[in-house]
């Protein structure tokens, strides 16, 4: 494992919600879809699923994706932001099934806000560690997903099997056209 597992887990949350739609079945696509999402996820705290909630995490797709596929610096300020925003006061916690990790803002807060600090404090062990290349988009030439790399050789360039498949059936196209 490289990372921490609440590390791992947030950072796959963070880069699910960049890459999702408001399409049915999406983690974003109905109330219902962001409750499983979060289930899935083990996401713990207050939890409304209502409209409002629905579309206040809808509204961070952009900044996540800003800060998953920004450089070094840049995504230090962000973090710095994010954490100053919410101000964040990182603890260590035990609950459900999971062994000590890292919470920084009250359970109470609004999702939004906890998903933001969440990926703000992922992010921290991705800097520290200079592991910023393990973030980047993804290689297809029609896709603008983020891509997160936690294999161990850093051979992911695809942000699913749906587009790696797509350019592996287009390279084999042009293969036999020549």
């Amino acid at each position: 494992m490289l990372f921490a597992h609440d590390t791992e887990a947030s950072l796959q949350a963070a880069v699910a919600l960049a890459n999702s739609s408001d399409e049915p079945g999406e983690p974003l696509g109905s109330e219902a879809d962001l409750s499983a999402f979060l289930a899935g996820w083990s996401y713990s705290g207050r939890i409304d699923a209502d409209a409002i909630e629905l579309e206040a995490v809808r509204r961070l797709r952009p900044a996540l994706k800003e800060l998953l596929l920004a450089e070094r610096d840049t995504a230090v300020e962000i973090v710095n932001g994010m954490l100053a925003r919410a101000k964040a006061l990182p603890q260590l916690q035990r609950h459900d099934a999971l062994d000590w990790h890292l919470h920084a803002i009250d359970p109470d807060r609004p999702l939004d806000e906890r998903v933001v600090v969440e990926t703000a404090m992922a992010m921290v062990d991705v800097i520290r560690a200079d592991e910023m290349s393990r973030l980047d988009r993804c290689a297809a030439d029609d896709c603008d997903d983020v891509v997160l790399d936690l294999s161990r050789n850093r051979s992911r360039r695809y942000c699913s099997t749906t587009c790696g498949n797509r350019e592996a059936v287009a390279a084999y196209r042009a293969r036999q056209k020549a």
